[in-house]
């Protein structure tokens, strides 16, 4: 497929222990892998930006840690995730203005230890 941080279809994370995101924005990071979760920039879900340790393998799907990270609703599954995806969307498209600029998404990675 690709490069995991090239890819503009959505993503997914399922990780082993039964946990799992849709990434709204996703960075390399010295620890493995940097993602935002959807509806982070509403501070609503925790912090909504987690890392998940491990070296990044693969061309889609990719193995990163315990976690694989998948295109969100390949052949139908993860129904709920799709929906929330598109909610996310939805509301994105509503509050345009209220999501923040690429420069400030990439310098709050960069907060986290992105290397961007």
């Amino acid at each position: 497929m690709a490069d995991l941080f090239s890819v503009t279809a959505p993503l997914m994370l399922r990780c082993r222990d039964g946990r799992q995101w849709v990434m709204a924005e996703r960075f390399p990071h010295p620890e493995g892998l940097l993602f935002f979760e959807l509806f982070w920039e509403t501070g609503h879900a925790g912090s909504g930006i987690h890392v998940i340790p491990g070296p990044i393998k693969g061309e889609g799907p990719w193995k990163v840690g315990d976690c694989v990270v998948t295109v969100l609703g390949c052949q139908g599954t993860n129904p709920e995730l799709a929906s929330a995806y598109a909610n996310w969307q939805a509301q994105r498209q509503a509050e345009g203005a209220h999501y923040p600029q690429r420069e400030d998404v990439v310098s709050l990675a960069r907060e986290h230890g992105a290397l961007v």
